[in-house]
């Protein structure tokens, strides 16, 4: 297993916001790619937040955007398409979405519209 299955998205999140922040983004457009790919609303997303939420709980709580499969490309040099795993596939969703939004790409090509 993964350590990153067992970490809390709490400890992650603060770090997904900077990147996007320091490319002229914002933590609401962060909150909307992650209630694409999730589900879950801000008020959901909180509470996760709030309550330490490991990734494996916080994926298998999540409705996974059926769209999500349209996530292509690589994140630390692995195609997140090719992730075997299908939890950390999942993980790398989240990665690839922060990382195409803090390069700029625009939200509707970031949320595949």
């Amino acid at each position: 297993m993964h350590r990153i299955f067992t970490t809390s998205v709490a400890s992650v999140y603060p770090h997904y916001v900077t990147k996007a922040e320091r490319k002229g983004r914002t933590r609401e457009e962060v909150d909307e790619v992650i209630e694409w790919l999730t589900g879950f609303d801000a008020t959901q997303l909180q509470a996760h937040l709030d309550e330490g939420t490991t990734f494996e709980e916080f994926f298998a709580a999540a409705d996974l955007n059926p769209r999500s499969d349209q996530i292509t490309g690589s994140v630390c040099g692995v195609k997140v398409q090719e992730v075997e795993d299908p939890l950390m596939r999942q993980i790398r969703y989240l990665d690839k979405l922060v990382d195409e939004l803090a390069k700029g790409r625009p939200m509707d090509k970031v949320l595949r519209a």
